[in-house]
């Protein structure tokens, strides 16, 4: 197989009230955690009455009754195809998000931000399989030798890929927590609708990961939030997008981050000039809605692990051939 025989296919599924997961979706996502179990239609409806209200709160102007504006939301999945395997034997790479905005006051529907949550195979079996093993027996943390290079072309050939330009004009942005290894600082930059601009001395982890992945990294505390967020993203952050582009990450973000680390998202004191997040944090509120973090951790070893059965090990060989091509 040469590096011909890499495409990708895009499926999207509507994220609201009746959402269901597919069989075939990652069971560690986050928006399918909050679509099982008994209180799974309450859950749903919550989060996407949160994600509304914030939205609106940031878009504040010609909006005096803080209801115009309503985020749409779909569960946009990557799939890999390899030789010409598709449909059931295509491997699901990558989960994100896409936002669009309906404006309640014209009427009209206009696209918001591609990316928002971030969910791959590739990367749950470099951190919960690879990492893991690879500091098992180790007397301090390392990493193994090029961690997650391949999961880095993967995803910038996903970009580059006609599928992706087929569906999307700009480039994701895909927003996280800050990692709790790291001090954040407040700087004197601050943008009406990000808010107020963090630096750090040194990338944690996952910054480094999404490097990789060809993404820059900048931490914005939004307006009426209580902790930076973290905007990995290809060009220009400020300049690249939107308003209400940047509105619709945030809005979705920080809402879903408030469910899932409340400790450091939903905290009843805002970050200081000074900041380390800590989800040992004991100073915080729950919302409404449930979420079960540690199953979330558990499949993510699970799946890591299919990762490795279904496509590492298989096309080991394939897949370092293609790399080193790809880096040629």
């Amino acid at each position: 197989m040469t590096i011909n025989n890499f495409e990708f296919s895009i499926k999207s599924i509507r994220f609201d009230e009746h959402y269901q997961p597919s069989e075939n979706t990652r069971i560690t996502t986050n928006f399918a955690n909050l679509a099982r179990g008994a209180s799974r239609q309450e859950n749903l409806r919550n989060t996407l009455r949160m994600i509304d209200n914030r939205f609106n709160t940031l878009a504040h102007w010609d909006n005096p009754t803080a209801d115009r504006y309503t985020v749409e939301l779909d569960i946009i999945s990557a799939e890999l195809n390899i030789d010409g395997k598709q449909g059931d034997n295509a491997l699901p790479l990558i989960e994100i998000l896409k936002t669009t905005i309906l404006d309640r006051t014209t009427g009209k529907r206009v696209a918001g931000m591609v990316g928002n949550n971030f969910s791959s195979y590739v990367r749950d079996y470099d951190f919960s399989v690879l990492l893991l093993g690879h500091n098992k027996n180790r007397p301090a943390f390392s990493t193994p030798e090029q961690f997650g290079e391949l999961h880095g072309k993967l995803f910038k050939r996903f970009l580059s890929s006609s599928a992706y330009r087929e569906h999307f004009d700009k480039p994701p942005v895909i927003c996280l927590s800050v990692s709790s290894s790291r001090t954040y600082h407040r700087s004197e930059n601050l943008h009406p609708v990000l808010g107020v601009e963090y630096l750090q001395d040194a990338y944690s982890l996952t910054d480094e990961y999404f490097e990789k992945m060809g993404l820059k990294v900048r931490y914005f505390m939004p307006p009426n939030s209580v902790a930076p967020l973290a905007f990995y993203f290809a060009g220009d952050l400020l300049g690249d997008y939107t308003d209400l582009e940047l509105i619709s990450t945030i809005s979705t973000m920080d809402t879903f981050q408030k469910i899932y680390r409340p400790e450091i998202y939903n905290a009843n004191s805002a970050a200081g000039k000074s900041y380390q997040p800590s989800l040992q944090h004991q100073d915080y509120s729950l919302t409404r809605i449930v979420y079960d973090r540690e199953e979330r951790s558990r499949l993510a070893i699970e799946q890591g692990k299919f990762a490795e059965d279904h496509f590492i090990k298989p096309y080991h060989s394939i897949l370092e051939q293609w790399s080193a091509q790809y880096a040629a």
